[in-house]
């Protein structure tokens, strides 16, 4: 039997073989891509190649590609666990052509794979062509000797011209092309027919290839208008077809699904291992694990929030099976087994991936129990759909994200108003989406961008370059010939010394001058990757397309900048050094002025972990090691040691920073000379940023000393406040503490001692009522632990009690009701408590015997008190 290590092996050989280049994985994370919000298909990784924005230095390529689908348009959540092919994460293999070979050589190709080296019966194999490509057809019939009856053409069947399943589009303009499709047949036992009937829907002929043939541009107007250099893009779901070379018929039958259903049924103490719920994890922890490897973690929005519902759902599918320990955080060690051989970088971050995991799982095992009891209490008065206020309660107050709480409505029969939920969404962030996180592209026009040349960056050697070219110009985002005297825009040069904003590092700022006219640039930013944009506001003359002129880069500002991103990269390196090599840069800005750094790690960095790290940074800072600047092949940079940056977007060849002996890293930003020209490197704080994630913020250079400067002026003024000198500013400290830490517990206990006399008085004041003594009184300056203690007193003092007392300062009233004694049951002090902040514009609760809450003070709170006596009259008979 061919296990699915074999058909990964076998695939990648095959075309090895057929000289393609084999191609490691993407990650999850599309590098500089925000329209995805993951890799959801194997082209994602080439879509500029297809583009022609990129070139990749080969022709041909293979490999597989991990891939998720479980958030924004493509989204097989629902049906995780309860169809038998749907995944959240899910294996493609592909071998692509760009520009080489076409139809011929690809559809041979598949068929020798499927049939000579896997031995699938030719008999079972069926196949579909777009309903004009005569090509494809011909070849399928004259060339590969199928059979007429097995080969289908398919039309347009999705509702307009070329829509249709056997013809892909990248988007509704831009690559396009037929596709011929690959099924294997299951067997006459199973329901279904073959593409194109109208059983097609049934479960005996499976897709398991998709030939796509790009061999056209589509025009704004519809029009195909065939591509310079047709290209080859073929997926084939690893899953699927290890289901099919195994002998079974659903995907979760294969070898690596058996062993992490069986993983999951030992986690979980779960004899059943049909039952769906044992599916959903063993799906949901590829998933997981690979997203965490790919440098997300739980969090509240975005991709984090994706990961969040994710691991959510696969624990409530535990604790449907009963399991209510954390035991999701287990299955790594199996998962590692069956995939680590594919993806070593499983195996370098497991022990991350495992406490990201169990991290997640404690904090949600708070809030399951009582989010299930909320959730029981919505659906028992639902009409057959909870409500979206109430699904967005769960998830606001809960943390059930919204697709888990519709997953346990659709067990039991019930819809989500998931219009009223995000409504409700939509009003409590208006203003951050998290759609608009990955829609907010910095983009231009299509057609613009397609005349332009990429812009030469010139700012690694000089900061100073005159007779550059204007070649476009935009106002409000839009192509205009010329910018008058006090018009804001955007400058794009063919050539510029100013970094535009990537990698952390800032825009560079400055200004362009020529003959009378200045153009003051604020800040510039990246287009499409390749374009440098010069923001700013044209503050003389009259700027036009065509015209030259001499750009100067701010020095001191691109200066201060330098410092802070070359520390940046010390900084990196002397984190993983004193944490260990699980911290993976998670963000960064580099500013003039101060420098933040992101990283992966589940605690507070202690204070003598900060100063060993600021230790080690300021000792690479003395060494005055040379900046190293290589640049090489991606893999020549990776075996030179260099360290890849969560979220950048690297091309074949690549920029490696070398300091020292401790920093190598690709890096496309500007970098001092030496490390020690950053001078000094000062940490100035570091927090939590999100679950998982920390932060630490510091200083170089000038601002580093300032600060030390400051502080030293501070400790200087606290020692003069204190009478100590700056030595022994904390031994004074500690000693004025102490004393008002005495002063404190004397004064409480004066004012125990009054409100015990007061107590004393009050009892005599007790009215009584059916045989309970009932107590309504106001204090002035009491606080809320001063009027429990004297509840606490009133209470054994009058036995069978009723009792509300309030302490009122600065127009604001302090409410503690008790009941005892025979007055328990029959009175409860939160909803005496109730009936008199009620009356205060206030509110409280808490247990039956005691309670406690505020409103205002006023004469409102003297009527509300003096009809408390008639009030438990009224409840006691």
């Amino acid at each position: 039997m061919k296990t699915t290590n074999d058909v990964r092996r076998d695939f990648i050989e095959f075309f090895r073989d057929k000289a393609h280049t084999i191609v490691p994985s993407a990650p999850l994370v599309p590098a500089n891509d925000p329209t995805l919000l993951f890799t959801n298909s194997g082209m994602v990784q080439f879509k500029n190649v297809f583009l022609g924005s990129e070139k990749p230095g080969y022709v041909r390529a293979a490999d597989v590609q991990r891939c998720l689908r479980a958030g924004g348009k493509h989204n097989d959540l629902d049906q995780v666990g309860y169809t038998a092919r749907h995944h959240t994460f899910f294996e493609m293999l592909g071998n692509w052509s760009f520009g080489d070979y076409f139809k011929e050589d690809a559809i041979k190709w598949a068929w020798q794979l499927l049939t000579e080296v896997w031995k699938l019966p030719a008999d079972r194999l069926t196949v579909t062509v777009y309903q004009t490509d005569d090509e494809a057809y011909a070849i399928w019939r004259d060339q590969v000797g199928v059979p007429e009856a097995r080969i289908i053409r398919i039309g347009d069947n999705k509702g307009a011209p070329f829509a249709s399943d056997n013809f892909w589009q990248m988007a509704d303009t831009g690559p396009c092309g037929p596709c011929t499709e690959i099924f294997y047949d299951h067997g006459e036992h199973i329901a279904g027919g073959p593409p194109g009937s109208p059983d097609e829907d049934g479960d005996r002929f499976i897709e398991i290839w998709n030939l796509v043939f790009m061999q056209f541009d589509r025009q704004p107007d519809g029009t195909l208008a065939p591509l310079p250099a047709p290209c080859v893009d073929t997926g084939m779901g690893l899953e699927r077809i290890a289901a099919v070379l195994q002998g079974v018929h659903g995907n979760y039958e294969i070898d690596l699904f058996q062993r992490l259903i069986g993983a999951a049924a030992e986690a979980t103490a779960t004899t059943d291992r049909g039952n769906k719920s044992l599916r959903v994890i063993a799906d949901h922890i590829r998933a997981c694990a690979f997203l965490i490897v790919d440098g997300v973690l739980p969090s509240n929005e975005g991709r984090g929030y994706v990961l969040r519902r994710i691991i959510r759902r696969a624990l409530r599918h535990g604790w449907m099976l009963g399991q209510k320990q954390p035991f999701f955080h287990r299955m790594v060690p199996v998962l590692v087994e069956v995939m680590g051989e594919a993806y070593p970088e499983l195996v370098a971050k497991q022990e991350f991936v495992e406490r990201a995991l169990q991290a997640e799982e404690e904090r949600f095992a708070e809030t399951l129990d009582s989010g299930m009891r909320i959730f029981d209490e919505v659906a028992s008065r639902s009409q057959g759909t909870i409500p979206g206020a109430d699904a967005f309660r769960l998830y606001d107050t809960y943390g059930f994200p919204v697709d888990l709480t519709a997953d346990i409505a659709r067990e039991r029969g019930l819809s989500v108003d998931m219009a009223g939920f995000d409504a409700a969404m939509a009003q409590q962030r208006e203003t951050a989406r998290a759609a608009g996180k990955f829609g907010n592209a910095t983009t231009l026009p299509a057609e613009l961008a397609a005349q332009l040349p990429a812009t030469e960056f010139l700012g690694y050697e000089r900061l100073t370059e005159g007779g550059l070219e204007v070649v476009a110009l935009l106002r409000d985002g839009r192509p205009v010939d010329a910018l008058q005297a006090g018009e804001a825009g955007v400058v794009i040069l063919d050539r510029t010394p100013f970094y535009a904003e990537s990698g952390g590092q800032v825009g560079d700022a400055g200004e362009l001058d020529e003959a009378g006219t200045r153009f003051k640039v604020d800040d510039t930013v990246k287009f499409a990757g390749q374009f440098h944009g010069h923001v700013g506001t044209l503050t003389a003359g009259t700027l036009r397309c065509g015209d030259r002129v001499l750009g100067a880069v701010n020095e001191a500002r691109r200066a201060s900048t330098v410092l802070n991103h070359s520390a940046t990269h010390l900084l990196h390196s002397a984190l993983r050094s004193v944490l260990g090599e699980h911290v993976v840069q998670k963000g960064s800005l580099v500013a003039p002025d101060r420098l933040r750094f992101d990283f992966s790690h589940f605690q507070p960095v202690t204070a003598v972990e900060l100063a060993e790290i600021e230790r080690r940074v300021n000792d690479e800072i003395r060494g005055n090691h040379a900046a190293e600047i290589h640049n090489m092949g991606m893999q020549e940079a990776l075996d030179f040691g260099a360290l890849a940056l969560f979220g950048e977007k690297y091309g074949d060849q690549v920029r490696v920073l070398r300091m020292g002996g401790t920093s190598t890293e690709l890096c496309g930003g500007t970098h001092v000379s030496r490390t020690g020209d950053i001078g000094v490197f000062k940490i100035v704080s570091e927090g939590g940023v999100s679950a998982g994630v920390r932060r630490i913020e510091a200083l170089t250079g000038q601002g580093a000393l300032d600060y030390i400067a400051q502080e030293e002026r501070q400790l200087g003024e606290a020692a003069q406040l204190l009478g100590a000198p700056t030595a022994e500013v904390v031994d004074k400290l500690r000693s004025v503490l102490d004393r008002q830490k005495k002063l404190e517990r004397e004064l409480e206990s004066l004012k125990a001692k009054a409100a015990s006399g007061a107590t004393a008085d009050l009892g005599a004041a007790a009215k009584d009522v059916a045989g309970i003594k009932v107590l309504a009184s106001r204090l002035e300056g009491f606080d809320a632990k001063a009027l429990r203690d004297a509840v606490d007193r009133l209470k054994q003092q009058l036995g069978d009690a009723v009792i509300i007392l309030a302490g009122a300062e600065g127009g604001k009233a302090a409410l503690v009701a008790g009941v005892s004694g025979a007055a328990a049951g029959k009175v409860k002090a939160g909803d005496l408590l109730g009936h008199v902040a009620g009356q205060i514009n206030g509110r409280g609760g808490g247990r039956p015997d005691m309670a406690q809450g505020g409103g205002d003070d006023g004469p409102a709170l003297k009527d509300a008190l003096a009809g408390v006596a008639a009030w438990v009259e009224h409840r006691l008979t």
